[in-house]
């Protein structure tokens, strides 16, 4: 353990952006290049393997290009500069949207976003796009109905969440959870519900979006983690 901050070898300027998951780390380069470290158990690395690194490697075949990062549980996803969205490592629930549950080391399409994505979130096993006209879209773990489309039927590929095909300016991801901040500043959540996760006053799962209570407008941002998730507001507070 280290009780002070260290430099993350080959990392000490040029990066971008920064993404934590479950047991790895990706850096955005300023060329748009992606790197990875950490836990590869699941080829959440990226570089081809399943061997853990402790200090960063290459994405394979992402060397340029790329324009966000996200990083899951196990998996990893990133928003390409064409607005198009690749994925890798664990897949058991179809969370890289490719149509199967097999891993991949390796970045892999998301079946029928080649282009027209404006942000990429990844959850723990489910993961979500916002296209370029407002509208979100999910695949991966469905259980508990984070995915917004009225079911609780896993999806390897993207469906589009029910009610929102316009009007969203950013989403989070949390655990069996998803989020969305529409342009007039309201927020809207799915999924699980059990600590009052989605702000709607009660602790029923909901299988499509309902509105955040308090939260219809003023909101700048959001972020959702593990059973919990919170809002900027426009004032500055929280």
């Amino acid at each position: 353990p280290r009780l002070t901050a260290v430099d993350v070898v080959g990392l000490t300027g040029g990066v971008a952006s920064i993404t934590t998951g479950g047991s790895h780390t990706c850096a955005l380069t300023a060329t748009g290049g992606v790197k990875c470290w950490g836990s590869n158990g699941s080829g959440q690395l990226g570089d081809g393997s399943s061997t853990n690194r402790s200090t960063p490697v290459d994405v394979n075949g992402l060397a340029s290009g790329v324009s966000a990062i996200d990083a899951g549980r196990s998996h990893s996803c990133v928003l390409t500069a064409a607005g198009g969205v690749k994925c890798w490592g664990y897949n058991a629930f179809g969370q890289l949207g490719d149509g199967s549950t097999a891993t991949r080391l390796t970045p892999v399409d998301v079946s029928g976003l080649a282009g027209g994505v404006a942000a990429i979130a990844a959850g723990a096993y489910h993961s979500c796009g916002l296209t370029t006209a407002g509208g979100v879209k999910c695949w991966g773990n469905n259980v508990y109905g984070a995915l917004g489309d009225g079911s609780t039927t896993t999806r390897l590929t993207p469906f589009d969440v029910s009610g929102l095909a316009s009007g969203v300016s950013a989403i989070a991801v949390g655990t069996y959870r998803t989020c969305a901040l529409t342009a007039t500043g309201g927020v809207k959540c799915w999924g699980n519900n059990g600590f009052g996760a989605l702000g709607d006053g009660s602790t029923t799962n909901r299988l499509t979006p309902v509105n955040v209570g308090g939260l219809a407008s003023g909101v700048a941002a959001i972020a959702a983690g593990g059973n919990h998730t919170c809002a900027l507001t426009a004032a500055g507070g929280v």
